[in-house]
């Protein structure tokens, strides 16, 4: 594990229409953050846990620095990119070069926030890492210069009962796999669990929320009957959450209307399009 790596620090969610998305994700049951507006343009709402969160963003304008989103939505919504926990995004850039891994040198970037206590700025240092490095979508490390105006104890409590993401799952063909599962084994300094080559159980721990690598027809028995994004591979295609209580989130889901599929491990989930190009997964904490 690399020294200033800490595990997923949130995951990005891209759509064309933002207003639709909050719509749907509420209806899923999770709480927003009143839109915010980036100084390249984009807005977002975010769903904020206590260790983690997930972003809905839109890029109403075009800028050189989120062009890959642009780009991105021609295939439709989903999950584009992964933002890595670090103390220290510069110590971080350091680390991947030292490892021939490529990236883009720290950049900062803030984004006004209303807060009871009057408007202040969120800021953040990133280093991006090569798409070429990453199958599967974009990865950028966060290091958060104002964790306490992003992290607001009202934004916490969601009527799904989900507290905190719990997996990811990239779908990659069979002739790929061991490639996109050898490049998030390097990114993450940390060797893949699993069984078999094909896609079906080889996961790359993060240091908190764990990656799966799996291929279209594995991913189609772990999420049979729900529909995912159509995009070309590989690609992001599930997010797992984890919940307090799957009770609570069925009763949150059936309250709005929300369809939804048992698996066979307990956990219950939600297909594309409510969820924008993926599959979304709640898996009780105990379980």
């Amino acid at each position: 594990m690399r020294k200033h790596l800490q595990g997923i620090d949130h995951v990005v969610i891209a759509v064309a229409d933002l207003d639709q998305a909050a719509a749907d994700f509420e209806r899923l049951g999770f709480t927003l953050t009143p839109r915010g507006r980036h100084t390249m343009g984009s807005e977002n709402h975010c769903a904020m846990f206590a260790g983690d969160y997930f972003e809905l963003l839109a890029v109403p304008a075009d800028h050189p620095v989120t062009r890959y989103y642009s780009d991105f939505l021609a295939q439709g919504d989903g999950l584009a990119a992964l933002a890595l926990k670090t103390d220290d995004a510069a110590g971080f850039h350091a680390e991947l070069a030292s490892a021939g891994i490529c990236a883009a040198p720290p950049v900062d970037f803030s984004r006004p926030v209303i807060l009871p206590e009057g408007a202040r700025d969120a800021a953040f240092r990133i280093t991006q890492v090569d798409i070429s490095e990453t199958p599967g979508g974009l990865v950028f490390a966060c290091q958060h210069l104002t964790r306490d105006v992003v992290w607001r104890p009202e934004y916490e409590e969601h009527a799904n009962g989900a507290i905190g993401l719990h997996g990811i799952s990239v779908l990659t063909d069979a002739a790929n796999f061991g490639a996109t599962r050898d490049a998030y084994e390097r990114l993450f300094d940390r060797a893949a669990e699993g069984s078999g080559q094909d896609g079906r159980n080889w996961r790359v721990a993060t240091g908190n929320t764990p990656i799966e690598v799996r291929t279209p027809a594995a991913f189609a028995e772990q999420y049979a009957g729900l529909e995912v994004g159509r995009r070309t591979l590989p690609f992001f295609g599930a997010l797992h959450f984890c919940v307090r209580s799957l009770a609570q989130t069925r009763s949150a889901l059936e309250l709005s209307g929300v369809e939804f599929a048992a698996r066979a491990d307990g956990a219950i989930a939600v297909g594309a399009p409510l969820t924008h190009g993926l599959v979304v997964v709640f898996t009780e904490l105990s379980a």
